[in-house]
């Protein structure tokens, strides 16, 4: 924005300075032809400025259009490289977590079964000696 202003500024000047070069060789004390000799020049190298100027800026613009478009794309795609890193890392915690789930409820099933197994040798102990006992 700061070269926007910049240019509208030198604008502003151009045009100033034109209007007020015309206006001091219309009160200049020349002949005719001669005047209008100047005034087509003056005319002249302030359009071959102002085309100048004008180039310039096109190409400071394209410049800029250029850059920015060549950043946004890098941009662009650091951002979804980093966006698919994060979704791998994602689904890796996930397998994980689910490996450990798995895990662990195969842990708890065989305690279970440990558990069940030594309580009906228990009881079946418990109804042997039960049965000694009474014989």
């Amino acid at each position: 924005m700061g070269d926007n202003d910049t240019s509208s500024k030198l604008s502003y000047f151009l045009v100033g300075a034109g209007v007020g070069a015309i206006i001091a060789l219309l009160f200049a004390p020349k002949a005719g032809k001669e005047l209008r000799e100047d005034i087509s020049g003056a005319t002249k190298r302030s359009i071959d400025y102002a085309n100048d100027r004008a180039r310039v800026v096109s190409q400071k613009a394209s410049t800029m259009y250029t850059n920015s478009r060549e950043k946004a794309n890098e941009l662009y795609g650091l951002s979804r490289e980093r966006t698919s890193n994060l979704v791998e890392a994602g689904r890796n915690v996930i397998s994980d977590q689910k490996q450990r789930v798995a895990a662990a409820i195969e842990a708890g099933k065989k305690a279970y079964q440990d558990k069940k197994a030594q309580a009906a040798a228990e009881a079946e102990e418990a109804a042997l000696v039960e049965s000694t006992e009474q014989s």
